[in-house]
């Protein structure tokens, strides 16, 4: 039995159930779409439990040791730090946003893609803050995919970001200290999304009369909400 009690028969029905009328070869690419997103899911696992055993204490050679390859391996894999402070919603936007590129068959993640991936965590405040603003998370979907023209290749297994992509990841972190938190969630995502303005989010929130002030100012007062009406966890 697998340690995520799931089988291979269970993925395969699952999938079956979802898709009754497609055709051996759409299950492929779909499989190979869903092969991927559990990929990077299970790195974002290893990941998280990695930066746990840091902040305990634990060495990279011992880190190394529990994954099963060298200190250098294990830094090499897990140092690119930029992912440290993110929440595990904001972890699982970058995870949907990959999946948002090979869905289009796009070689590249855009700012365009990480909003799609914000849409897909509805319960974290980035996606909250847009329904706030706009009305819906379709809506914001919609007029992402009105700009975008499908891919016609599969995307590599490992999809890069682009340069306003790399850019919106690193205002996240620059948006989050404006804002005197100690980490990285989906809202100063957002945040970084309208920071780069140049980038394709910018233009669609703009199209949606959201821009950083408003967006901002509607953050911290959900925030505010949140503190004095403590959801249980």
């Amino acid at each position: 039995m697998s340690p995520l009690n799931i089988s291979l028969a269970d993925l395969i029905a699952r999938m079956d159930a979802e898709l009754p009328d497609a055709s051996d070869l759409d299950r492929i690419s779909e499989a190979q779409l869903r092969a991927h997103t559990l990929s990077d899911l299970g790195e974002q696992l290893v990941g998280h439990y990695v930066g746990e055993a840091k902040q305990a204490g634990a060495s990279w050679t011992q880190i190394g040791d529990a994954i099963g390859v060298s200190k250098q391996a294990a830094q090499q894999r897990w140092v690119p730090a930029i992912f440290d402070r993110f929440t595990m919603r904001a972890r699982h936007v970058i995870v949907l946003a990959q999946e948002a590129a090979r869905v289009r068959k796009h070689h590249y993640i855009g700012t365009e893609h990480l909003l799609l991936g914000l849409l897909g965590e509805p319960q974290g405040v980035g996606a909250v803050t847009l329904v706030a603003l706009v009305g819906s998370t379709s809506a914001v979907s919609d007029a992402v995919d009105n700009r975008l023209a499908a891919g016609t290749d599969n995307s590599p297994a490992k999809i890069p970001f682009t340069p306003r992509g790399k850019e919106a990841l690193e205002q996240s972190m620059i948006q989050a200290k404006a804002l005197d938190h100690n980490f990285v969630g989906t809202e100063h995502l957002l945040l970084a999304l309208l920071a780069v303005e140049e980038g394709v989010a910018a233009a669609v929130l703009t199209e949606l009369n959201v821009d950083l002030p408003t967006a901002r100012e509607k953050i911290v007062e959900l925030l505010a909400g949140y503190k004095k009406h403590p959801k249980p966890a």
